[in-house]
């Protein structure tokens, strides 16, 4: 006979966390969403091949049965299952980068899985970034 496996839907800061700058833009670009159907950020995996995965985040406003959440500093943060296993212990940051803009940063991503490691901002380019 097996065990079953418990399932949390709560993140924690060993799973995901936010620095000070990350965590106050977020809740600003929350803030000036104008759509009540808009209720959490989604912070996602995608991609794999040659130039490993691609870190990103976009508004949403439906949470699935497997996501894991978080509760920032007015927004929350949604994580499905699959995105969580490749971003345990991450940190997001927020970086100004002088002339080149400023972009969302994903420190410490899991190491194996390569990729880009920044993203745009949830407000960029059709609503999400890569």
């Amino acid at each position: 006979m097996s065990a079953a496996i418990d399932f949390s839907d709560q993140l924690t800061s060993e799973d995901i966390s936010l620095t000070p700058a990350a965590t106050e833009v977020m809740a600003k670009l929350f803030a000036d969403v104008d759509d009540d159907d808009i209720t959490a950020v989604r912070v996602f995996v995608s991609g794999g091949g040659c130039s490993g995965m691609t870190y990103g985040m976009t508004f949403t406003g439906e949470r699935f049965d497997h996501d894991k959440v978080m509760q920032a500093e007015g927004f929350q943060i949604f994580v499905d299952s699959f995105a969580h296993n490749y971003l345990k212990g991450v940190e997001i940051d927020y970086v100004e980068n002088g002339m080149n803009g400023a972009s969302f940063v994903f420190n410490n991503v899991f190491a194996s899985t390569g990729g880009s490691g920044s993203c745009g901002g949830c407000g960029s380019g059709g609503g999400g970034c890569a």
